[in-house]
């Protein structure tokens, strides 16, 4: 069975959505605390996640923007807000699907079900801006071609997706690589770190990896040659 998320603070609408949801057999989870609602959801890890823009704290597109960043989980925005520069802005961050209310019931599960078959087996993906990742076979694929990667370049690369556009510590490198941040020779971080670099420009990845001074590294757009 799907698994859904329902963000919306609007109580009447969101149990509305989900009685609706849940009569054409999806499973249903409510977010009903709007306190790190992106961490919620990065845990919960639904197969899709109804977001609606208007929300206490953090905002509809913050929290799209992050669950991009972070993951491959698809995002259909469920709006009151019908300006063309609200939805272009959430298909930027990468939202999958963008509709205002009121919304028809045909409609809302037609989008939903669109959006699901065009996610089913991507659950372990990460994406890139053009690029995925399998986080279970660190599989790339990248410009029409699919290419494995030794398992310690893939799971840096899984760690600076994860991460987004936050910098890295080291010690989560050397965890990500080993399991273990004890009695690892910080050379040795440097030699795979050097050999995922050598391989990201044989593939064209544009993207590059630079020093972030007394933290660890970041993963950043190759146009960008400012070095922190």
């Amino acid at each position: 069975m799907k698994r859904i998320a329902i963000v919306e603070d609007e109580v009447y609408m969101r149990e509305e959505l989900a009685e609706m949801l849940r009569s054409a057999d999806y499973e249903v989870h409510e977010i009903t605390i709007f306190e790190d609602t992106a961490g919620q959801l990065l845990r919960l890890s639904p197969n899709l996640i109804l977001l609606d823009i208007n929300l206490p704290q953090a905002s509809g597109f913050q929290i799209c923007r992050e669950i991009k960043q972070k993951s491959a989980i698809p995002v259909l925005v469920l709006t009151s807000r019908d300006q063309m520069r609200d939805e272009l802005h959430a298909l930027e961050l990468g939202a999958d699907e963008y509709l205002t209310k009121p919304c028809r019931k045909e409609r809302l599960l037609a989008r939903a079900a669109n959006v699901l078959k065009r996610y089913e087996g991507r659950a372990h993906m990460l994406e890139g801006p053009d690029f995925l990742l399998d986080r279970q076979t660190y599989t790339l694929y990248i410009h029409n071609k699919s290419v494995v990667l030794p398992g310690n370049q893939g799971k840096l690369l899984e760690a600076f997706l994860l991460h987004g556009a936050n910098p890295v510590k080291k010690e989560e490198l050397l965890t990500a690589l080993w399991g273990t941040t004890e009695y690892i020779d910080e050379n040795a971080l440097q030699v795979n770190l050097t050999r995922l670099k050598r391989t990201m420009q044989e593939l064209e990845m544009r993207r590059k990896i630079i020093p972030v001074r007394g933290v660890g590294y970041q993963l950043i757009p190759e146009e960008n040659n400012d070095e922190t």
